[in-house]
């Protein structure tokens, strides 16, 4: 379900819409928080940066996705949101949210319903994260990303924003992936994973 089917048409009227090439920032950490967004096209990335300056991915939003929901009850954005690929993104101010929700308790918990749904998206990427293994690491990425009934992965942005999203380092998800090339249990067309039933349990 897409915040278009419970979105109020009043709330969709008064959205705005962004334009974002690769690589281009929507916001910053610390700017003034003022909307919250849906991937209308793209993708768009959460990241932000350790003390060393290596960039964690908090969330990958793809299309028909909502992200910086927390910007409802924060003054600034806590991390930085990136176009991965060219994307566009539609804001809707959060004041006329907040006012809706006071207004509206069905619309409220249909909004609830969404954030309930995301917070299992993360417990899925958090158990990801605590797989030790880099090469069941990334065969569970890739077969989580294809569907259950899917076996075609396409990467949308490079190897290296693929790493940070799923915690590796570039170098061991080239290597972890070469080898799985190697073994037979994907076959890489540029952009494209296809995932060998065969191998892949």
């Amino acid at each position: 379900m897409t915040p278009r089917d419970w979105l109020p048409a009043a709330i969709r009227k008064r959205s705005t819409l962004r334009q974002l090439d690769a690589g281009e920032a929507l916001f910053r950490q610390g700017d003034k928080a003022t909307a919250i967004f849906e991937v209308e096209r793209g993708h768009v990335r959460l990241v932000r940066h350790t003390i060393d300056n290596r960039a964690v991915v908090l969330h990958a939003a793809r299309s028909g996705e909502m992200f910086a929901e927390a910007a409802l009850f924060s003054s600034t954005y806590r991390c930085d949101a990136v176009a991965a690929i060219d994307s566009r993104v539609r804001a809707y101010p959060k004041r006329e949210l907040r006012a809706a929700f006071r207004k509206d308790p069905a619309f409220a918990e249909r909004f609830m319903a969404a954030l309930a749904h995301q917070i299992h998206d993360l417990r899925s990427r958090l158990e990801e994260r605590n797989i030790r293994s880099a090469r069941e690491r990334v065969v569970h990425h890739l077969v989580v990303a294809a569907g259950a009934e899917g076996r075609m992965v396409r990467l949308e942005g490079t190897v290296m924003e693929l790493a940070a999203e799923i915690g590796l380092t570039h170098e061991v998800l080239y290597r972890t992936l070469a080898a799985l090339e190697k073994e037979g249990t994907i076959a890489r067309t540029g952009a494209e994973i296809a995932l060998r039933k065969t191998q892949v349990v």
